[in-house]
C-alpha cells in the first residue's frame, strides 16, 4: 500500500517547516537549515524550491509577499499539524530505540513472544491441514 503523501516528513522537509515558523524566503531557509544543524543538513535552490511548491500545493504554508524574484513563505495550520506529527514520530522512534537498546530483556521478550505467536500459527495450520 502506498505511503499517504506528507505521511512522513523527510529532514529537508522537517527543517524547512521548522524555518517557516517565522515568515522568510528561500535564501533565508537555505541559510537557517545549514547553520541550524551546523551543515549536517543542506538544501539547494532545486530541492527548496520543489518542497516549497509541494508544500503550497497542500496548504502547508503560504506565500506572503512577492517581490521581484523573491517570494516570502510561511506555515500554515495544516504545516503545523505535520510538523507536530513528524515531531511526535520522531519521539517514538527515540524512545522505542532506549525501550530496547537500554533494556536488552525487553528485546528478549518481544523476540520470545513472536516465536510463541510463530509457533502457535504453525500448530494451528497442522491442525487444520494446511
Amino acid at each position: 500500500m502506498p505511503r499517504e503523501k506528507f505521511q512522513t516528513l523527510t529532514e529537508q522537509m522537517f527543517y524547512i517547516l521548522i524555518c517557516l515558523q517565522n515568515e522568510c524566503c528561500g535564501t533565508d531557509i537555505m541559510e537557517t537549515v545549514r547553520r541550524m544543524t551546523g551543515g549536517r543538513v543542506q538544501i539547494g535552490p532545486g530541492t527548496l524550491y520543489n518542497l516549497l511548491e509541494k508544500f503550497l500545493e497542500a496548504g502547508m504554508i503560504e506565500e506572503t509577499a512577492a517581490e521581484g524574484r523573491k517570494w516570502t513563505y510561511r506555515i500554515t495550520a495544516a504545516g503545523r499539524a505535520a510538523l507536530n506529527a513528524e515531531y511526535r514520530r520522531l519521539e517514538q522512534l527515540a524512545e522505542d530505540y532506549r525501550r530496547f537498546t537500554a533494556w536488552p530483556e525487553a528485546a528478549d521478550a518481544l523476540h520470545a513472544d513472536a516465536a510463541k505467536e510463530k509457533n502457535l500459527t504453525l500448530n494451528i495450520k497442522e491442525e487444520i491441514g494446511l
